[in-house]
């Protein structure tokens, strides 16, 4: 290139080179001032809340998951494989609307379950009372639907239990023994019953009572059975499938705890499928048979998913959170 031309191409390339800055400058301060302005309460700072239903929207740039196969998986408050089968028609179901493979992904812990949809590996999911608020909040989780009763009642109560013949006759007697808990995210396995018992009778876990923390609601009832704990604070509808399943016999344990009716396992998807595939797997949940089959042999209590609204139905449990957040 002779010199004269080159004179004229260097300003050129100068200016565009300025351009494509100033742009990308404008993006990311836009991007920024987005970021600042989103609205999203107690959500992530991924996610936004424009609607202002404390769910997180669906993505305003239009990136979209659309996984070949969806993956499902359910709470862990028992062992995973327990519920592989029972949800196998459901499963099945799922699959016909949604038109996908659908795979169960057996989670160990809550923890598991929110980090894989956080990260985009699990995107049909069943969160525990307890741990549905930091779904929300962390990953992304948008409730559709409760298992009730035709009746149109749902919820369970948390328990605490104990040996039978043991000396805990109630909560004040307590104090100095151990208390099996079951994760920290658990509602009725955790934040429940140390909330309680610090409002009641101004007791602190670690402090007036030792604490355990056992992985499972399955766990802590059987640990309590088998003496490993001296009592536990469990979920009312874990103990009953567990009795209807004879693991256990109703005599081997006394309750000397019960609470009032919460809301129960809640079931949905991430929030960034597309909207095709996310109001299929809303119909799928909301749409399910259960006459004969094993989800229904497994939940005898419930006859179908039930729609329900985060915002007001899971109220009592973002209050109940907050208050045992007081005692870390």
């Amino acid at each position: 290139m002779n010199p004269p031309a080159l004179a004229r191409t260097v300003p050129r390339l100068a200016s565009r080179l300025l351009g494509v800055t100033a742009a990308l400058l404008l993006a990311l301060f836009a991007g920024s001032a987005f970021a600042q302005e989103c609205a999203r309460g107690a959500l992530d700072a991924r996610y936004c809340d424009v609607d202002g239903d404390m769910l997180a929207d669906p993505p305003a740039d239009g990136r979209y998951s659309d996984p070949s196969t969806l993956v499902f998986t359910y709470a862990p408050t028992e062992d995973p494989a327990v519920y592989q089968d029972a949800f196998g028609e459901f499963i099945d179901h799922l699959s016909e609307l949604t038109g996908r493979p659908v795979v169960y992904f057996p989670v160990r812990s809550y923890a598991a379950q929110i980090e894989a949809m956080r990260a985009g590996r699990l995107h049909v999911a069943g969160f525990a009372a307890g741990s549905v608020e930091e779904g929300v909040n962390a990953a992304g989780f948008i409730p559709v639907a409760v298992m009730a009763a035709d009746d149109g009642t749902y919820g369970y109560e948390m328990e605490i239990i104990v040996r039978a013949g043991s000396d805990i006759r109630s909560l004040d007697d307590l104090r100095g023994r151990q208390l099996a808990f079951v994760s920290p995210t658990s509602n009725s396995g955790f934040k429940a019953p140390s909330a309680l018992l610090y409002a009641e009778l101004g007791m602190k876990p670690d402090v007036d009572y030792q604490t355990a923390f056992s992985g499972g609601h399955d766990n802590s009832i059987l640990g309590v059975v088998n003496g490993d704990y001296e009592a536990a604070a469990i979920a009312s509808s874990v103990l009953d499938r567990m009795i209807a399943r004879d693991v256990l016999a109703e005599e081997d344990l006394e309750i000397v705890y019960t609470s009032q009716t919460f809301p129960a396992t809640a079931y949905g998807y991430v929030y960034d499928l597309t909207p095709e595939l996310a109001a299929a797997v809303r119909e799928a949940f909301l749409t399910f048979d259960w006459t004969g089959t094993a989800l229904k042999a497994e939940f005898a209590d419930s006859d179908r998913f039930q729609a329900i609204d985060y915002a007001t139905d899971w109220d009592v449990l973002r209050k109940i959170a907050a208050a045992s957040a007081e005692l870390e």
